[in-house]
């Protein structure tokens, strides 16, 4: 199933949200230290309610760690400076998609690593920012659960 990756979280509240998420589809969080919070941290808990025992959580040291554990996979950066639309590719069941922290993004040269047509993004009018991090990944998900109808989902 999908991997979704979060690298240096730091909203507590957004990782919640994103642990119902990945618990109520089966994609797999893969959370990149370090973290801006614990993970027993209670507003996280508050957002994920008492979903956080259906999802599978596994918590990388840093981001060559976390990557060589996909390095047989395709993986997709989902970042504002992403070179096409997200739901231009096709994707795959075993596909990761890596999303950077909500203040930030991901760094230049965690974006290096993609080639273009795997840095994607959301449309957004031309004076937006960015999308909340909970929020983007949910359609990033949501996109790719569709073109696999759905999966286990049902």
């Amino acid at each position: 199933m999908i991997d979704v990756i979060l690298y240096q979280p730091e909203i507590p509240p957004n990782t919640g949200n994103i642990i119902r998420l990945c618990a109520n589809t089966g994609v797999r969080l893969n959370l990149v230290k370090p973290l801006g919070f614990s993970l027993d941290d209670r507003q996280m808990r508050r957002a994920g309610l008492d979903y956080h025992e259906f999802a599978t959580i596994k918590v990388h040291d840093d981001w060559n760690a976390c990557a060589a554990t996909f390095q047989n996979k395709r993986m997709f950066a989902v970042s504002t400076k992403g070179a096409q639309r997200y739901d231009v590719n096709c994707y795959a069941a075993d596909d990761v998609f890596v999303f950077g922290p909500e203040t930030r993004g991901l760094p230049a040269d965690i974006l290096k690593q993609f080639s273009e047509e795997r840095r994607i993004r959301l449309p957004m009018l031309p004076e937006s920012r960015s999308l909340n991090l909970s929020n983007a990944v949910a359609v990033v998900v949501y996109e790719a659960l569709r073109q696999l109808d759905f999966g286990a989902c049902v």
